[in-house]
């Protein structure tokens, strides 16, 4: 049975998604849902059309942390995203939550704001996003001291959600240059070959960011 993700490209889910299916080379169909079909097969799985979602067989996985571990039970790789160390295991996906809820889910804020009319948007809130996203910007900077990785010492579930969170998250408020070790980490993740292919995939899709299209990634 083949695996299909459904997912667009430009999308910072879909591409925690992707990395995963990049790391181990494991076979799968792309559904991108630039095109109708696929976009009309994804609601009829699920009708809220949320993305990405990963379909094998009579099998629907929605959420992109659950299609990771997915992928860890039933397609394992060389790669082996979830550590087998529990203790590490739970870091992992501790940092994945934060990743995913304080840095992701703190720049959709500015972005959906800035999507609203004038009259509509919200200031207080918009501040009250770039203080948190500082926030967490330095309590990463701290956590990742003298790390090469997020969790350990391999790539894990962590910096999957790390990659696009920080990719499109320094796009609405850039990292300071001194917190050295979040920027070089995220340079790192950028340079990492399954986390540049999602980058060369949406750049044709640049001109949907709402707040502009940084050409310097």
């Amino acid at each position: 049975m083949t695996l299909q993700l459904f997912g667009h490209p430009f999308s910072s889910y879909t591409w925690k998604g992707l990395i995963p299916l990049y790391e181990n080379g494991t076979a799968f169909t792309f559904r991108n849902l630039e095109d109708p079909e696929a976009s009309a097969e994804l609601e009829a799985r699920w009708p809220l059309k949320l993305f990405p979602v990963l379909v094998e067989g009579d099998r629907t996985v929605l959420e992109a942390t659950a299609i990771i571990e997915y992928l860890h039970v039933h397609h394992p790789g060389p790669v082996s995203l979830i550590p087998a160390d529990p203790d590490l295991a739970v870091q992992a996906r501790m940092l994945d939550r934060v990743f995913d809820n304080y840095v992701m889910g703190t720049m959709q804020k500015p972005v959906l704001n800035s999507l609203l009319p004038e009259e509509r948007r919200d200031p207080i809130g918009l501040d009250e996003a770039m203080a948190r996203l500082d926030k967490v910007y330095a309590w990463l900077d701290a956590h990742l001291e003298g790390r090469e990785w997020a969790v350990g010492e391999g790539f894990t579930l962590a910096d999957c959600a790390a990659a696009p969170s920080l990719f499109y998250a320094d796009w609405v408020r850039p990292i300071p240059e001194a917190l050295a070790n979040l920027r070089a980490y995220r340079a790192r993740l950028l340079a990492r070959p399954s986390v540049a292919r999602c980058v060369e995939e949406a750049r044709p899709y640049r001109a949907y960011f709402p707040l502009g299209a940084p050409d310097r990634d």
